[in-house]
């Protein structure tokens, strides 16, 4: 339980009220807010974080161990609005007795729904159908102009079967896929009601016709797509990111859709984020980019936010956060 009747929280947006009262001790909060959308400049951050107690970040802040050192002892709690927390340096976190708290969960559905969503934005090739209208390009009707690739009898292989990749399969299953793959540490039994066999990475790339990311990054996928694995894909395979950049190694994913290796692919995440405007991935028609939107609807990011208060308000409390990850 926190000894003092005064605790300072940071914060890198302003999502907090200034002050407030919380917990059992009705301990005071003292939070300094980053006002502004843009991320917070390193230099603004090791200024802000010197004797905090608690901070709220985003998976655009990067809490290594210089940000932890400069924070000094009295930083028990970190709350992270995200459900991925690479940007966390986990192992200086756990040794310095730090609790985290992030956002698993609420935001499976908006995520796998954006997937579905991208991968048909992708397959079916609605961008350049869009931009064919609007420069003249759509001259009259021909049987094979515009032509993508359906779902109805293929093979959808998952790379992380987790929430948000059972969250995806569950509804693509509705358009016909005839048979789901997937790959990852072991087996998952509770998948049965897709029926989806457990199968080597290299044999995923091989027999899909859809290939989804949607596992965590770990030093074990960090690079996992590379150019072995899109030779190994089907020249009329479709690949979609949605889980984070660094999994794909992005000048091989290039060279794998310039060549014509695999047909087409879909991100909503990349190395780095923002992608540089004058990035090759962008100069491709078969490439459709996205701003990391996965979870961005209204109820899910509100919804976010509030876990993420609460995480770091009862962690300062000394009590139960509602979602806290076990180091």
């Amino acid at each position: 339980m926190a000894d003092r009747s005064e605790i300072d929280a940071r914060s890198s947006r302003a999502n907090l009220q200034t002050s407030g009262r919380y917990g059992p001790y009705m301990a005071t909060c003292n939070f300094q807010q980053w006002d502004s959308d843009e991320p917070i400049p390193r230099t603004q951050l090791l200024k802000d974080i010197s004797g905090a107690h608690g901070l709220l970040c985003l998976l655009s802040d990067k809490i290594d161990k210089e940000v932890l050192d400069t924070a000094g002892p009295n930083l028990k709690i970190i709350s992270t609005l995200s459900v991925g927390f690479d940007h966390l340096a986990l192992d200086e976190i756990k040794k310095r007795g730090i609790r985290v708290g992030y956002t698993p969960d609420v935001l499976t559905d908006a995520t796998a729904e954006l997937t579905v969503a991208l991968l048909l934005t992708t397959c079916r090739r609605l961008p350049e159908a869009i931009e064919e209208v609007k420069n003249g390009g759509w001259k009259t009707w021909a049987p094979m102009w515009m032509c993508g690739y359906g779902l109805s009898g293929s093979t959808v292989g998952v790379i992380g079967l987790g929430r948000i990749g059972m969250a995806i399969a569950r509804r693509l299953k509705p358009f016909g896929v005839k048979k789901f793959l997937y790959t990852g540490h072991q087996p998952k039994p509770e998948n049965a009601e897709l029926n989806a066999e457990f199968v080597s990475c290299e044999k995923l790339a091989e027999e899909s016709d859809f290939v989804i990311v949607s596992c965590s990054l770990t030093p074990e996928t960090e690079g996992l797509c590379n150019k072995d694995f899109f030779q190994k894909m089907k020249k009329t395979s479709i690949f979609i990111n949605t889980s984070r950049g660094s999994v794909v190694n992005q000048e091989d994913l290039y060279q794998a859709l310039a060549s014509g290796q695999i047909a087409s692919a879909g991100l909503d995440v990349t190395t780095p984020e923002p992608l540089p405007t004058d990035h090759p991935l962008l100069t491709l028609k078969n490439c459709v980019i996205l701003p990391h939107i996965g979870s961005a609807t209204y109820a899910t990011r509100n919804a976010m936010s509030v876990i993420a208060v609460n995480n770091l308000l009862k962690g300062l409390a000394g009590e139960e956060m509602p979602s806290e990850l076990k180091l």
